[in-house]
């Protein structure tokens, strides 16, 4: 691929996205794959990554290979160091270099972000949060990235200032795949009525959740009720007990969330339903623009 200039990758746990960028830093090849860094051991990270994109590389040179998410984990290719909070979003500077056997790449793992003594961890969000800063640079506000572990992020002078992370996403699975509720719900259907009912039940009184969990299956054998609405139902639950706990975070504040349909949709209205008014914006849009934002850093630094 003659106007190949370099390699955007977002590795995450079960996915594999990569992105051919030519020297305007445009698209020229979208790839994704199922190798995520969960199936890998170390030593097939780069195997897996020359499969996918060997062909486009030139036979001179080195095309810089810049990668953000959790291929820079302790179990990934290798271990990125985190930094600290309150830092900016941490860019290619601080990035782990890592030593390949095919000559015609240069590989650079993102670092993450840690935060302490209130103990927590991102990979792969931070990237999403340059590209937001990259575009909004003097957002003062709050970003939400919802996800399996949902993240609310306080920005502050271009900073990462603090950060919750919330297991709801992996709940939500773990409920619908694996709980007695699994006989309740289908793969798909939404029922917003439900929904918002169910949010500002959590919301209310939390406390109880467990309980209204365990109604939901009790409704599906007694009342009929529908897979769709249990489905609903179950997520307001999960992400109004989220909110109640996140008050802190999105009260009051310009809250942005990352990402497009679906939960993001969901964490918006539940948002609304609470007075507070948030905007999305593209997740994978907001990838690539703090990918971008790395490599355009990259060349400042290369002699």
């Amino acid at each position: 691929m003659e106007n190949l200039n370099w390699i955007a990758v977002d590795w995450g746990t079960s996915h594999l996205r990569l992105w051919l960028m030519d020297d305007q830093h445009q698209v020229l090849q979208h790839i994704a794959s199922a190798r995520g860094m969960s199936s890998l051991r170390p030593e097939e990270f780069e195997p897996t990554l020359i499969a996918l994109v060997g062909a486009a590389l030139p036979e001179q040179g080195r095309i810089p290979v810049i990668c953000c998410g959790m291929v820079g984990s302790r179990q990934g290719w290798a271990e990125a160091r985190y930094s600290q909070a309150p830092c900016t979003p941490p860019s290619i500077d601080a990035a782990t270099r890592v030593q390949t056997e095919d000559p015609r790449i240069s590989v650079y793992l993102l670092p993450g972000i840690k935060q302490l003594p209130a103990a927590d961890v991102m990979r792969g969000e931070e990237t999403q949060i340059a590209g937001f800063l990259a575009v909004t640079p003097d957002f003062d506000g709050v970003i939400c990235l919802p996800g399996t572990h949902c993240k609310w992020v306080h920005i502050s002078a271009g900073e990462v200032v603090s950060f919750r992370t919330f297991m709801t996403g992996e709940l939500f699975a773990l409920i619908c795949g694996a709980s007695v509720l699994r006989h309740s719900v289908g793969d798909d259907g939404w029922d917003a009525e439900a929904f918002e009912a169910a949010v500002a039940d959590a919301i209310s009184r939390p406390s109880a959740v467990a309980g209204n969990l365990f109604s939901i299956r009790a409704e599906t054998l007694l009342c009929d009720l529908g897979s769709a609405a249990a489905r609903s139902r179950i997520s307001g639950l999960l992400i109004g007990i989220e909110l109640a706990a996140a008050r802190p975070y999105w009260l009051g504040q310009d809250v942005v969330i990352v990402g497009e349909s679906g939960i993001a949709a969901a964490y918006e209205s539940g948002l609304a339903q609470q007075g507070a008014m948030a905007r999305r914006v593209t997740a994978e849009n907001m990838t690539l623009n703090g990918l971008r934002a790395a490599r355009a850093k990259l060349a400042e630094m290369t002699p």
